[in-house]
């Protein structure tokens, strides 16, 4: 791509373009949601049509996304606070971005670990009451009391 056709794709991508309904329905969030993002300083100033309405670019719905993941990930909005800051101030900020995400990104595979186990107990356990025999314990679980007293 041309530096001149990258140029009118950045600026068609920056264009205000989505009233806050549109942008709620494009993002999954609702409009109180977005205007709070506004006013916290999770995103960037949202710019205005003639009327003073908030416009949505579709770099704003890309940046919604990006939140929308990192919200997943179970991130607190004090961190993803902390990102936007870090993205406003630069590329010299790339080292703490990086930082922060492969954090992140450990976090996640833990939580993925740990989710795996559950999903190995949660077979067994169906297994055991789909009378199943040749069951194997899953690790942690090798009693069929259940922690209760019957």
């Amino acid at each position: 791509m041309s530096v001149a056709a990258r140029s009118v794709g950045d600026s068609e991508r920056e264009r205000p373009k989505y009233s806050i309904g549109e942008a709620a329905e494009r993002s999954g969030l609702s409009r109180d949601t977005l205007r709070w993002y506004e006013r916290i300083g999770l995103m960037d100033y949202i710019g205005r049509d003639h009327t003073g309405k908030r416009r949505f670019s579709d770099r704003d719905l890309e940046w919604l996304d990006l939140i929308g993941k990192l919200r997943t990930t179970g991130m607190s909005v004090a961190d993803m606070l902390r990102y936007a800051e870090l993205v406003r101030a630069g590329d010299s900020t790339f080292p703490e971005r990086l930082a922060m995400f492969r954090e992140t990104r450990a976090e996640v595979l833990a939580k993925i670990a740990e989710l795996q186990q559950t999903v190995a107990v949660l077979d067994y356990k169906i297994a055991i009451y789909e009378g199943r025999s040749a069951v194997r314990p899953a690790a942690r679980t090798t009693d069929h009391s259940e922690g209760i007293k019957a």
